[in-house]
This record gives C-alpha cells, sequence and structure tokens, in this order.
C-alpha cells in the first residue's frame, strides 16, 4: 500500500514537470518507448537454466573471477561457487552468513575464507563476449536489506584511463540495493547507470537514475539494454527508462554478469543494514538470460 502511495506521489511529480522525481532523489516511474524485440532483433545466445546444475559451457563461477584479478573478497562477505545451484528452471545465487568457512578455491589469491556472508556470481567472461545488440534477464531480487544484486556488463579494458569509455566500460542493467532500505515504499526500484576510466582517480560515472519496479522481490521482472554505437537504452519490462550516450559507450566486446554481495567492505559486513540473521538467506532468483542481435 505504501509503495503504490508512493508510486501515485512520484507520477504527480512527473506530471508537473519529469524531473522533479530526480531532482528530489527519488525513483522515476519507466514512461518511455515499448521496446519492439521482435521486429527489430534476433535470439542469438540464451540460458533459460534448465537441469539442476549451472551451464559450465555459458558460464564460469571461478575462473572467471581469477581472469578479473578479482579475488574471493567482495564487499562485506565472499564469492564462492557453492552458493551458486539451479534449481526449477532458475538459477540461484544465495546469501546466507556461514560460522564455518567454506572450503573451495580461492581463485588463486592472497585472500582466504573465514567465517562471515557468502554469496555468488557468474560470468561468461572467457566463453561469450558480445558487441552491440539487446541484452535481457527475468529475475527476482533478494528480499533483504544490505543485498546488491545486479545484471552488468564488463570489459576488461575498462580500466584505460582515457576519459571515455569507448575501450570498455561497465554497464550497469540494474542494481539493486534499495529493499527496506528507502522510505515511504521508494524501496520497490533499481538503479542503472555506466563505470568506465578505471575506479581510481580517474573514474567517472554516468548514472541513468533509479527506478521503480514491480514488486520486485516477490514477482519476476525484466530488466534489458539496447547497446548500439551511439548509445546504451535501458529498459525495465520492455518499457524505456533512458538513454546514455556520449564519451560513456563502449565500442568493444563485453561479457555478462549475475551477481550478488553484501554491504561492507574488506569482508567486513555493515551489519547495520544487513537485516539477515543467524542462518537466514536470501535468494536472487533468475529465469533467463537472453542475448539478441540487431537484424
Amino acid at each position: 500500500m505504501i509503495s503504490k502511495i508512493a508510486r501515485l506521489f512520484v507520477a504527480f511529480l512527473m506530471f508537473i514537470s519529469p524531473s522533479l522525481p530526480h531532482l528530489l532523489g527519488l525513483p522515476e516511474i519507466p514512461s518511455g518507448r515499448e521496446l519492439n524485440l521482435d521486429e527489430r532483433f534476433k535470439l542469438v545466445w540464451e540460458d533459460d537454466f534448465l537441469g539442476d546444475t549451472l551451464d559450465t559451457t555459458k558460464w564460469d563461477d571461478n575462473q572467471s573471477v581469477h581472469t578479473l584479478h578479482w579475488g574471493p573478497v567482495r564487499k562485506g562477505g565472499y564469492w564462492h561457487k557453492d552458493m551458486i545451484s539451479v534449481r526449477d528452471g532458475n538459477l540461484i545465487i544465495t546469501t546466507q552468513y556461514k560460522s564455518e568457512a567454506l572450503e573451495g578455491s580461492s581463485f588463486g589469491a592472497p585472500e582466504k575464507y573465514e567465517p562471515g556472508y557468502y554469496t555468488g556470481m557468474i560470468a561468461t567472461a572467457g566463453k561469450a563476449e558480445f558487441k552491440y545488440g539487446y541484452f535481457e534477464c527475468r529475475a527476482i531480487l533478494p528480499k533483504a536489506s544490505g543485498m546488491w544484486s545486479a545484471f552488468w556488463m564488463m570489459n576488461g579494458d575498462v580500466y584505460e584511463t582515457d576519459n571515455v569509455g569507448h575501450d570498455g566500460a561497465e554497464i550497469d542493467v540494474f542494481e539493486s540495493m534499495s529493499y527496506e532500505n528507502r522510505f515511504w515504499g521508494t524501496g520497490d526500484a533499481i538503479l542503472c547507470g555506466i563505470h568506465y576510466d578505471g575506479y581510481g582517480e580517474a573514474h567517472k560515472y554516468d548514472k541513468l537514475g533509479e527506478y521503480f519496479v514491480d514488486n520486485p522481490y516477490e514477482q519476476f521482472n525484466t530488466y534489458g539494454v539496447e547497446w548500439n554505437e551511439n548509445e546504451c537504452i535501458f529498459y525495465i519490462n520492455g518499457i524505456e527508462t533512458g538513454r546514455i550516450t556520449g564519451d560513456a559507450v563502449s565500442h568493444n566486446p563485453e561479457y555478462l554478469i549475475l551477481s550478488c554481495e553484501v554491504s561492507g567492505d574488506n569482508a567486513v559486513p555493515n551489519t547495520k543494514e544487513i537485516s539477515l540473521k543467524g542462518d537466514e538467506s536470501a535468494e536472487f532468483i533468475v529465469d533467463y538470460v537472453r542475448v539478441y542481435e540487431y537484424k
């Protein structure tokens, strides 16, 4: 009920001026053009997560992290392949506190697994990369505060600091970090944007904004981006949210990532933000990932 009231208020603000919600730091309601998928695109790659194990011909839940020079530590917890599963036609990335460290590969990194919050990621790095087209996933977001689920795209050349993202960028199709962390029902929202020029002093971030999603923690929604040489156009349930043009647009192939993180840093969780207690868990549930080329 509160979420509906928040949406009505935002809709009223958008009626007065489309830019008002953004200026007030509130999520916007997707209200752009509808995606004409069948007429403009053809399907070239997909995973519907059938069976009972991850398809390792398409995804990597281990070596991809080493390739990216990331160790097992991620924000306030750890990425571990044991937190990845396939069930009932869905990919499941589970987040849970472990009082005993999980065993297994630490990706060749110096960090070691310790007791703490564990979650996971998968990527198509080294298996499939794509340049331009439409990219979409259908998912239910983790129902817990302090979680940071995402569908994103990466390229190793994102670390080049030449003031443009043409050689590579981090394209965040969506990031979810607002469950019960926002006031008056505005937590039913995701964030979109593009990072480029590395993650140091030269880092740049073109933030598209935050957008409401229909009951994202209980039901499936689709999140997509259309990427071409001129722009990235973001969509929720086939409705355009906004566009990013100019220097942020990558001109190199990118691979896909599905991941979850927990609030914190250097594997030290921010327990004030994380709502999971004891052996409670949260699931990032993905029905499918699909990649389309322009016809």
